[in-house]
């Protein structure tokens, strides 16, 4: 979903009631335009839907069949955490129905989550004390690495690391995957808990790298325990 006006929001239900509602642990999911690896987890629902959620609108998407809704820039707003949204975006949808997308940007040594397009940075950096007290309220984190999306010249290996590391709770990754060793290095680099979204070195768009080789590495994975 890209927006919150209408022909989106239509689009974005139609896409809610086309897929399946159910899946279990150990499937690869594909939904345009990104490829996500999801390893060990039962979902709850069917799709996951982002773009101008917020605590007035986030509701109708689960009752029409999405299993959590993402956000970025509801919660991070003006540059700062508005922790007062934060929360009752948490009570209104549930915890366990919310992702935080946290892509971020290198500032100054460190990841500053970004929003707008990925253009305004904010206040708030990613680092171990961030992620636990986020993971109060959400789910699951998405996480692209900004400096390197879209342009196939290989992960943040870096990012992938900081979230292996400390987040408490499923990551996902997405960010500059251009070959079948960055999945390997985001296993290694993520010690097995982060996951991953391949889009456009596919070669279902335009890219070099075979889908039907990423399908195949995926199932050839230990499943997680979470």
């Amino acid at each position: 979903m890209l927006g919150a006006d209408p022909l989106s929001r239509s689009a974005a239900i139609e896409a809610l009631h086309t897929y399946p509602g159910e899946f279990v642990c150990s499937l690869l999911i594909y939904t345009f335009p990104l490829l996500n690896l999801l390893r060990g987890r039962v979902k709850l629902g069917g799709l996951q839907v982002g773009g101008g959620i917020n605590s007035d609108n986030s509701l109708s998407y689960i009752e029409e069949g999405a299993s959590h809704v993402i956000v970025t820039s509801y919660v991070f707003n003006d540059g700062q955490m508005d922790h007062e949204r934060l929360k009752d975006l948490a009570h209104v949808v549930g915890k366990q129905r919310l992702v935080l997308d946290l892509s971020c940007r290198m500032k100054e040594g460190k990841y500053a989550i970004v929003t707008d397009r990925w253009q305004k940075f904010t206040d708030v950096y990613l680092d171990e004390k961030i992620l636990e007290f986020l993971a109060r309220y959400a789910d699951e984190f998405l996480v692209h690495g900004v400096d390197v999306e879209g342009k196939r010249l290989g992960i943040d290996e870096k990012l992938v690391t900081l979230l292996g590391k400390y987040s408490p709770i499923p990551v996902t990754y997405a960010g500059g995957v251009r070959e079948m060793a960055d999945l390997e290095t985001i296993k290694v680099a993520g010690v097995g808990r982060v996951d991953v979204t391949v889009g456009s070195a596919l070669d279902i768009f335009g890219g070099t790298l075979a889908y039907k080789d990423v399908v195949a590495w995926h199932f050839q994975q230990e499943p997680l325990t979470v």
